[in-house]
């Protein structure tokens, strides 16, 4: 790596640009079906997790409690989930898919997988999969770097 390279030519600066365009193109695909900003991330992991607290929820998201709050908050007039007590520790509430919520995962997913045959259109399988293997390696690198 030339330490002398201009900053816009780096591979880091790289992959936040492709990463910036391609959170674009998808937030307002994701829009068309009624998804705003984040929101996929948040029901991916309710997909998965149904009925975790608000806590779990931000450290699974990658994202800060008072996000979490905001996006719940819109997310429920929308109808894609409700928070109800805790039967334990009624001070805790825990975050559930309703129907509506569990009805959108199949296009919501498809949004992802269109996205991907476009982005991706011109990668052979042996590219695709070695950036999918990298793309491992540098999320556990951004992992070990947060503790």
């Amino acid at each position: 790596m030339d330490p002398n390279r201009p900053s816009h030519e780096t591979t880091g600066y790289m992959l936040a640009q492709t990463c910036k365009r391609l959170r674009a193109h998808m937030h307002g695909a994701l829009e068309e079906i009624g998804l705003y900003r984040g929101q996929h991330f948040i029901l991916h992991v309710l997909w998965e997790n149904e009925g975790i607290t608000h806590s779990e929820l931000a450290e699974r998201s990658c994202v800060q409690p008072a996000t979490i709050t905001n996006a719940l908050k819109r997310m429920e007039k929308a109808g894609l989930v409700e928070r109800r007590p805790d039967e334990q520790d009624q001070r805790v509430s825990r975050v559930y898919l309703t129907d509506a919520g569990r009805g959108i995962r199949e296009e919501a997913e498809q949004v992802w997988r269109e996205m991907g045959a476009r982005v991706f259109a011109n990668l052979s399988v042996e590219e695709h999969a070695a950036l999918q293997e990298f793309l491992v390696k540098i999320q556990d690198n951004l992992t070990r770097c947060e503790e």
